[in-house]
């Protein structure tokens, strides 16, 4: 990190491109257009770029107090998923007689361009602005020189036939790029591909990452890209098998089956009476806990390796296992509070596909979810080597309450009684989501959330689901507008 010496240096350079000061405590768009334009570092010298908090143009200190709200906000820039590749940073409190200063040290990126919501930013001389094509390029290229994983590696033999272009322009582009830069971009899909890291424009194909993402037959290429899951009766794999599926296909298509399948198939809702009043829904195995352990093997899988995702469930617990054991930084004794990634740019499309939240706070939020539904914590087995398993306990809530089950032929269990004023047949969430819109056209995700009592990663998927059959749409603002159920 940079000393105090050297920041009263840079502090009073008005004219260095390495630095950009700001009085401002609450503009984060602008905190993290100059992050996002120190990481793509286009000059090419290496070397650091420093956002100062507290500080006017003319490098005198505004007096700014700084609190560990301010510090959290700069610090959480780095992997909420905004500026994406994530940026490597640090961020530092320096105190002066005259006020504090908050300065964040942003080292130049390995894997350029980096985007903040869709946009680049780069440094030019002392202020920043959007990349030009030609500053895009040299970007392009800088990042093709440091090429290091294999999802960024070209997947030679394929071709831009390979992908399902209308896939990439319909769920893929709108997502990633902003939608003015995206409307004037008339280069051809390669190109527009090649700058975000999915096609290599040396070999003239595209990355091992585009197959994944958007192949129309990825285990052509890479043999062991697909999840396996299996119910076991009994609590071993010497059980019989009661159901298979295989999601195979490219990740764009099936993230979201997958998605489905655990809300419908794996969580198994059932409410249980708090009071004589009020009743409480617990799931089996709740769904955003078993989504993210399972979207994490998928994101960190290896897939140079012939295996598949495992995802196996028994009558006690279920196991999810990818190939690849811990990567990089992550070691037994720092997971979960160390991150590295093994697949970047997999990594990455999730994110804009809205399958991964958060970087570096997933397996908290887990193990939180899992201890309030009455599973207790996820286990994790670091022994494997090659692979990587997290077992994930059958709610002991799941049957309280008179809710103890047998087992039948089918695997599925049949309650041994049900608390009165219940419906046999829950109503689909989105039948409710309909219902719901038809009463309050204003109501909002959070309110969808409390009403429904989902969490906000199904109620933002099923709203999309919901819009993209073209039965509901949302009219007006964000904020102020109004949904509306086509008849």
């Amino acid at each position: 990190m940079i000393t105090q010496q050297e920041i009263l240096q840079l502090l009073h350079d008005t004219e260095s491109y390495r630095v950009e000061r700001t009085t401002s405590k609450t503009n984060t768009d602008k905190f993290c257009q100059a992050i996002c334009a120190f990481a793509n570092d286009i000059s090419g010298n290496g070397k650091n770029g420093y956002l100062m908090i507290g500080a006017h143009d003319n490098g005198e200190l505004s007096g700014l107090k700084v609190d560990d709200e301010l510090l959290l906000t700069v610090s959480n820039i780095r992997t909420d998923g905004n500026v994406l590749p994530q940026p490597v940073m640090t961020v530092e409190k320096f105190s002066f007689e005259k006020g504090d200063l908050l300065v964040a040290e942003v080292q130049p990126s390995e894997f350029p361009p980096v985007r903040y919501r869709g946009r680049i930013w780069v440094r030019v001389g002392p202020r920043k602005s959007f990349a030009t094509e030609a500053e895009e390029k040299i970007l392009m290229e800088k990042r093709l020189s440091n090429i290091h994983t294999f999802d960024e590696m070209p997947c030679i033999g394929t071709t831009m036939n390979d992908l399902d272009v209308d896939v990439i322009k319909r769920e893929f582009l709108p997502q990633a790029v902003a939608e003015d830069i995206l409307a004037e971009d008339k280069r051809p899909v390669e190109e527009q591909l090649a700058s975000l890291g999915y096609y290599d424009l040396r070999y003239n194909c595209p990355t091992n990452g585009a197959i994944v993402l958007f192949g129309k037959n990825p285990e052509r290429y890479l043999h062991g890209s697909y999840v396996q899951y299996v119910r076991f009766k009994g609590k071993d794999r010497a059980g019989d098998i009661i159901n298979e599926q295989v999601f195979s296909g490219n990740l764009c298509k099936e993230l979201a089956r997958i998605d489905t399948f655990i809300e419908t198939s794996i969580s198994q809702k059932r409410p249980i009476p708090v009071s004589v009043l009020r009743e409480e829904t617990v799931s089996k195995y709740p769904y955003w806990a078993t989504r993210e352990l399972l979207m994490n093997a998928i994101m960190h899988r290896d897939y140079q390796t012939n295996a598949p995702v495992l995802f196996y469930e028994y009558d006690n617990r279920i196991e999810v296992q990818n190939p690849g054991g811990l990567y990089g930084k992550v070691s037994e004794e720092n997971f979960p509070n160390v991150s590295d990634y093994r697949n970047p740019f997999i990594a990455k499309a999730m994110k804009i596909l809205g399958y991964v939240n958060r970087f570096s706070r997933g397996i908290y939020r887990v193990q939180k979810e899992l201890v309030e539904n009455g599973n207790g914590e996820a286990i994790f087995d670091f022994d494997l080597i090659t692979a990587f398993r997290a077992t994930e306990n059958v709610s002991q809530r799941y049957f309280e309450e008179g809710f103890g089950a047998d087992t039948q032929e089918n695997g599925q269990e049949t309650p041994k009684k049900r608390p009165r004023n219940t419906q046999e047949t829950p109503k689909n969430i989105q039948d409710e989501i309909i219902e719901a819109i038809k009463n309050n056209s204003s109501i909002t995700r959070k309110e969808l959330e409390a009403l429904l009592d989902r969490t906000p990663d199904s109620i933002k998927y099923h709203l999309a689901q919901l819009t993209k059959k073209g039965i509901i749409k949302h009219v007006g603002s964000t904020k102020a507008g109004k949904w509306v159920v086509i008849e």
